[in-house]
């Protein structure tokens, strides 16, 4: 039985950045060679970052995209690198007329090409295009008609990229009527909550559907609302996990593959299942044995629910910043468990040399919440400052009679101000605090506390922002550390201060219960009807499907943050402004 060595190239490619993804490319295929890898996968679309959206129509990036592959094919071979073959994705364009689709030739397509001696020996594009949640490549892209195969080494190695496995036939069962002996798939995979055990369920389902090993690359880091996690996987025709990668880490997996020897039953230009043509390509290379001392790959851990969010909420926020050239950020911290949050994940995203704090406390402001706000600082080693807005606050009521909301919304606005007056003067990205259950019923301000370019928790639940913290501080305990945040933030009852003894639960369902109504209204999309069928008291529901309705306004003026969930507020969930529909 041949035997293959793979390297999967788990990296973190910067969208529209050609230069510097091909220079990642070349750097990873580098120590791809020095493992002694026989064929190397990258990404999805990781010479020009992914998901490029309506770059995609610009012709001129398309066209630069093409030139970026065929001088980083000749850049391989130049280095020594030639005849070590890579596949790696890009944004393309279609040689056909697409009939079905009513697009002309040229149209783009999400594609992948193989590098070898110098040349870009084959080209495939995406067969099955996603259109449902943060996808619309319908929108974008023209379908590919082939299966790519490679024979290498004595081995066919069927090409797809990542659709193509998560619907059936395809790809997937094409590889079978090819006969091949590996499947290897590349992808820009988002992370949303529990989707690991998805991933591996769906790996194993495709493997054993194509008869054949599965291999599957994802990338990390993050772009915009979207956070990569990796967790390339590697998994045997009989769906033993032979190797698998840490999430949120850029890795290199490298591993010997014993694989069924190429046949020679099928000829190129074969029609297969889904209307896909079976494309060769004869790469070469001696058919060899399994070596001595296989190379074994890791199979990481997995790490528990909490730890896996902290850590997209951190990747989410680190790229944001970093990848949009800011090198420090400013966050409002009120003493309250939302701003305490987002001050830990971004001192963990940035280091605290980094993160800026303000304190701007108002008549109403508890010292508590002052004193909480400090220890943080304190405990962190953040940048901390206090300006108070009594006189700003003084200066506008002085001004105008303002009374009830009008007056409590001009505290938060103040602060707003405020925070973007320094952001302007100092060059810090302000970070917006505001969390799930906020951003649902619109208890937030606009022009307030929704002030900011990234919201870390934008897509974080209230009753799941405590668990987050309490698992930050037990982590610091565990490794002998401070606890970032004080335990009176996380015991005390959240409120904004915006007038004597305010608390949350004054306008708001306990957050548990909200919470929950929350997630089968949002996340299930289940009607009014059906929640109160459920159990659940139906003024409650009521009340809570009134207010989620009424506060898309303000929701499409918030500022991104990282997509942990099934269905985020923005690209995921798009419901219109006008809209009388009251049943849910």
């Amino acid at each position: 039985m041949p035997n293959l060595r793979l390297a999967l190239c788990q990296i973190d490619p910067c969208v529209g950045d050609l230069a510097r993804n091909a220079e990642e490319v070349l750097r990873w295929t580098g120590r791809a060679a020095e493992a002694g890898a026989q064929l190397v996968a990258f990404p999805e679309m990781a010479l020009t970052g992914y998901p490029v959206e309506d770059l995609a129509l610009r012709g001129s990036f398309v066209e630069a995209s093409r030139a970026a592959l065929v001088e980083l094919a000749a850049r391989l071979a130049a280095e020594g690198l030639g005849e070590l073959p890579v596949l790696v994705g890009y944004l393309g364009r279609s040689e056909h007329v697409s009939a079905k689709l009513g697009r002309p030739a040229g149209s783009p397509q999400n594609c992948a090409a193989v590098l070898h001696r110098g040349e870009v020996v084959t080209r495939f594009a995406k067969h099955h295009l996603p259109n449902y949640g943060v996808f619309d490549e319908y929108r974008y892209f023209v379908p590919g008609d082939q299966l790519a195969v490679l024979r290498v080494h004595g081995v066919d190695v069927a090409l797809a990229i990542c659709e193509d496995i998560w619907q059936d036939g395809g790809r997937v069962s094409a590889a079978r009527e090819a006969g091949a002996g590996l499947l290897l798939v590349i992808n820009g995979s988002p992370y949303e909550r529990d989707k690991d055990d998805v991933r591996l369920e769906l790996v194993r389902r495709r493997a054993a559907e194509a008869g054949c090993a599965l291999a599957y690359v994802n990338m990390v880091g993050g772009q915009d609302e979207l956070v990569f996690d990796g967790d390339s996987i590697v998994v045997g025709a009989d769906g033993e996990v032979l190797a698998r990668a840490p999430q949120f880490e850029e890795r290199l997996v490298v591993l010997d593959l014993d694989l069924p020897a190429a046949g020679t039953n099928h000829t190129d230009g074969l029609l297969l299942g889904d209307g896909l043509h079976l494309v060769r390509t004869e790469l070469g290379g001696e058919t060899g044995p399994a070596p001595a001392e296989p190379l074994v790959a890791e199979i990481a851990p997995r790490v528990a629910d909490e730890a896996e969010i902290y850590t997209a909420l951190v990747s989410g926020t680190r790229a944001y910043v970093r990848k949009n050239g800011f090198g420090s950020v400013l966050i409002g911290l009120s003493g309250g468990i939302d701003s305490a949050l987002v001050a830990a994940i971004a001192v963990d995203a940035l280091g605290a040399d980094n993160v800026h704090c303000v304190s701007m406390p108002s008549r109403y402001s508890s010292q508590h919440s002052r004193d909480d706000a400090a220890e943080l600082a304190r405990r962190t080693g953040l940048h901390f400052r206090t300006v108070s807005i009594a006189p700003m606050f003084d200066a506008y009521t002085n001004a105008t009679e303002l009374t009830g909301l009008a007056e409590e919304n001009l505290q938060s606005r103040l602060r707003g101000t405020l925070l973007m007056a320094i952001s302007n003067q100092e060059g810090h990205l302000v970070l917006a605090p505001g969390n799930k259950s906020e951003l649902a019923v619109g208890y937030s301000t606009l022009y307030g506390d929704s002030v900011g370019a990234y919201g870390p928790i934008k897509d974080v639940y209230k009753s799941l922002v405590f668990r987050l913290a309490r698992w930050r501080n037990e982590v610091a305990e565990e490794r002998g550390e401070v606890p970032p945040i004080p335990g009176n933030t996380i015991a005390k009852p959240p409120s904004a201060e915006l007038r004597p003894d305010q608390v949350d639960t004054d306008s708001l369902p306990d957050y548990d219960l909200l919470d929950t109504v929350l997630d089968a209204y949002v996340e299930d999309d289940r009607g009014r009807d059906a929640i109160v069928a459920a159990g659940f008291e139906a003024a409650v529901v009521d009340r809570v499907v009134r207010l989620v309705d009424a506060a898309e306004y303000k929701r499409r003026q918030y500022p991104p943050g990282p997509k942990i969930s099934r269905k985020g507020f923005g690209r995921d969930r798009r419901l219109p402004i006008t809209n009388r529909w009251r049943r849910g």
